[in-house]
């Protein structure tokens, strides 16, 4: 017996359309979880800025900025008396802060946000001079220094009048830090690995478990709670790195998000999820009355209609 190709045509694209709505929902492991203990860490820093254009601390009602002064020159060798304070314009105090991405390394470079600590008008056109970037800890995991990329700006007239756009106070600098020390990371010293979902919910766990021992073995997943999940992986470093690439590529069809109405009262703006239910109801504000009924018949409208 043949079988025409227009059998075989119709037959696949039957198929594919069949197996539409599960590709629809299937998400990457990546897309909804993150390996635990593998983050991001913050770091902070206290710093001087220079170069601004008059437009610096008042040094007179920032006592913090002309300690700060006095200590760097202190440190390039240039001493002033006790009793002098630097009457300077062009300075402002400034706290600098990133996020050290997991598995950074000594060399790399990462994006640093500078903002004015005393009362600095604008940031604009000035440079953040080396300022150590430490962690929780207390110590040194970066250096930032350089030009700051201020999208803000000031201006006053003759008459008093003034206008701000944005944030003067405040800056990046792109690739402004560079890694000094390495965060140890206990990832490849676990004989295990924890998958934490970005969205709890049992239902979900049990499907992830569940696509990653129908895909890598049975009993290789098993699911702690409504967000934790724990994989059995390999204890080499490099093994575990290409367990973890096939790992968070799995698809999994999540759970249906719970019934939901969000109301913004600012804007106006109400948005209702495909599972909300709505019942009989009326509602009324000011002159405007708005009644949900419930009709059971079916209007079915003519051929041509």
């Amino acid at each position: 017996m043949k079988i025409s190709g227009t059998r075989i045509a119709t037959h696949f694209l039957c198929t594919l359309l069949a197996l539409l709505p599960a590709l629809a929902l299937a998400e990457r492991v990546k897309d909804i979880s993150q390996v635990a203990g593998v983050r991001g860490n913050q770091l902070v820093g206290y710093g001087l800025v220079v170069g601004l254009d008059s437009s610096g601390d008042q040094v007179t009602q920032t006592p913090f900025t002309v300690q700060s002064i006095k200590s760097m020159l202190a440190q390039l060798g240039v001493n002033v008396p006790p009793n002098i304070n630097p009457q300077t314009k062009n300075v402002a105090a400034v706290m600098v802060h990133a996020e050290l991405p997991p598995f950074s390394k000594p060399g790399q470079t990462i994006d640093v946000t500078v903002s004015s600590m005393g009362n600095a008008k604008s940031l604009r056109g000035g440079a953040l001079l080396m300022t150590p970037m430490k962690g929780i800890n207390g110590e040194i995991y970066a250096i930032a220094q350089g030009s700051l990329i201020v999208s803000g700006f000031g201006a006053e007239g003759a008459d008093g009048s003034s206008v701000t756009v944005n944030t003067p106070s405040a800056g990046r600098i792109p690739n402004g830090a560079t890694v000094e020390r390495e965060v140890p990371s206990p990832f490849s010293d676990e004989p295990k690995i924890t998958l934490n979902l970005n969205s709890p919910d049992f239902t979900t766990a049990q499907r992830l478990a569940a696509s990653i021992n129908n895909t890598l073995g049975d009993g290789i997943a098993s699911p702690v709670d409504a967000v934790s999940v724990d994989v059995r992986a390999p204890t080499s470093a490099s093994d575990k790195v290409e367990f973890l690439s096939i790992l968070e590529n799995l698809a999994v069809d999540p759970a249906a998000a719970s019934a939901k109405i969000v109301v913004n009262s600012r804007s106006g703006t109400i948005v209702i999820g495909s599972d909300v239910r709505i019942k009989e109801a009326a509602v009324a504000h000011g002159n405007l009355t708005v009644r949900i009924t419930e009709d059971f018949r079916v209007s079915q409208p003519g051929a041509f209609a």
